[in-house]
């Protein structure tokens, strides 16, 4: 679906981004990541994670190169929280739509968050999580990697 056109819910492309970069800037309850996760609707169409790649939209950018950009995330949820993303989407919305052609940058994305966590001085541990799908509580479709540190993590993680 290009932008504009409307999905079968009746609401456009455009109007999912602003939803969701407004959740993304002012709801830190669990239940809103779960409201929001259920309001997207998964598609290849441009995201707000492309925007921040193109800089059309500001971030607070902790690593860049020509595969992946990391950034602190709007609502941390740890003391050091990082989403990890691919720079060319390719198909990869969530990990369920991995292909094999995507093994080398899903070890990238793996890779970057290692340096970064070192670069964040994240010696005593950290936990790299991946929502996917609804049930996952995904809301972005550009596969993304969160990793969060400098505290304690609890298990079971959900």
């Amino acid at each position: 679906m290009r932008e504009g056109e409307e999905d079968k819910k009746g609401s456009s492309s455009s109007s999912r981004i602003r939803v969701l970069a407004s959740h993304l800037a002012s709801h830190p309850s669990m239940a809103s990541e779960k409201e929001a996760a259920l309001a997207a609707v998964p598609s290849d169409s441009p995201t707000i994670f492309d925007k921040i790649i193109k800089k059309e939209i500001p971030s607070n950018v902790v690593y860049e190169d020509d595969k992946a950009l990391a950034f602190r995330d709007i609502n941390p949820q740890a003391p050091t929280h990082i989403l990890i993303i691919p720079k060319v989407k390719d198909g990869l919305t969530g990990l369920s739509k991995a292909e094999e052609r995507h093994c080398e940058i899903l070890g990238y994305l793996l890779y970057t968050a290692k340096i970064v966590a070192k670069q964040e001085g994240l010696e005593e541990g950290f936990r790299i999580v991946i929502n996917d799908g609804p049930n996952g509580c995904q809301s972005v479709y550009h596969l993304h990697i969160h990793l969060l540190g400098g505290r304690q993590m609890n298990w079971p993680p959900g």
